[in-house]
């Protein structure tokens, strides 16, 4: 009981809303990789790869808060590279390597995935190119549930880290607050999972959008991990989240409207094409009325 007095205190109850949001902000591009990922396995697999990965990350993320004190003292230099530098600070600590190798990993996969998808590989594969026959190379390469699994639940340690930093700042020794705010966030992350997969999947040029994201996300974790940290005025919102945020849901909204237009004038088109067919067997319904009408 005495652990659960916790949450007899008011500031417990606002910590944890304050955390639930954080964390799903924060889990915006944790989905987008989950998506990308498991968009790789067999179909009939896909929606089990995205449960069992969020649930990876859940684990993850609780053993993280479980290690706390651990996870702080991650932010102390572990060395420092043999030369100045006024912009950077060259002092590397456990959180800034993570940060650096996840952060090259996610402009690899980014780039390489955007390079597959402008070489049309699945869609030469779907409806059997000749290419696919001369180059059995180039088709799809399928991961195993397991392997989704995994690279889900390593790349979330990337991504939790900062949020991991930060519950603990804001709740500090309320663990079951943090633990309860991550478990809450991930429900409703698994809730949202499968509506957000298939609205990407479905949509190639919003497909080019979350990859365009995910290079963007390893270019911060890059500059993170050199130590630069932007703040807005004095206050704690970090300047690269807000910029990075605020592209993408700029980005989103423009591809969004241009495929609004797109449909729209294939609607358009098509309503022309089925008015003039109309037109056409009337006329041929009743050839007089038309050279009448001249």
């Amino acid at each position: 009981m005495e652990l659960l007095s916790v949450f007899l205190t008011s500031e417990a109850w606002i910590t944890l809303v304050i955390l639930v949001f954080l964390e799903l902000v924060l889990g915006i591009d944790n989905l987008v990789f989950i998506a990308l990922t498991t968009d790789r396995l067999p179909e009939n697999k896909k929606r089990l790869g995205r449960r069992f990965g969020l649930l990876a990350a859940l684990l993850t993320r609780i053993i993280f808060l479980c290690f706390a004190s651990w996870i702080v003292s991650m932010t102390k230099p572990l060395f420092h590279l043999p030369f100045e530098s006024s912009i950077f600070d060259l002092g590397f600590s456990g959180r800034d390597l993570i940060l650096l190798a996840g952060g090259v990993f996610l402009i690899y996969k980014g780039i390489t995935s955007i390079k597959d998808k402008l070489s049309l590989r699945e869609e030469k594969e779907t409806h059997g190119h000749p290419d696919i026959h001369r180059h059995p190379e180039l088709r799809t390469t399928k991961i195993g549930l397991l392997q989704a699994i995994a690279t889900i639940a390593v790349m979330d340690i990337v991504f939790s880290i900062d949020s991991v930093i930060t519950a603990v700042g804001l709740a500090g020794t309320m663990l079951l607050v943090m633990i309860l705010a991550v478990m809450l966030a991930v429900f409703v992350m698994i809730v949202l999972a499968d509506a957000i997969s298939e609205f990407i999947n479905s949509n190639p040029q919003i497909t080019l959008l979350a990859l365009v994201f995910i290079i963007l996300v390893g270019v911060k974790l890059l500059i993170e991990s050199l130590g630069v940290e932007l703040y807005i005025g004095n206050s704690d919102v970090s300047a690269l989240n807000l910029a990075l945020y605020v592209t993408l849901a700029v980005s989103f909204i423009l591809t969004v409207l241009q495929m609004a237009y797109a449909r729209r004038v294939t609607r358009m088109h098509k309503e022309i094409s089925e008015h003039k067919a109309e037109q056409d067997v009337k006329a041929s319904e009743h050839p007089g009325s038309s050279e009448a009408a001249e």
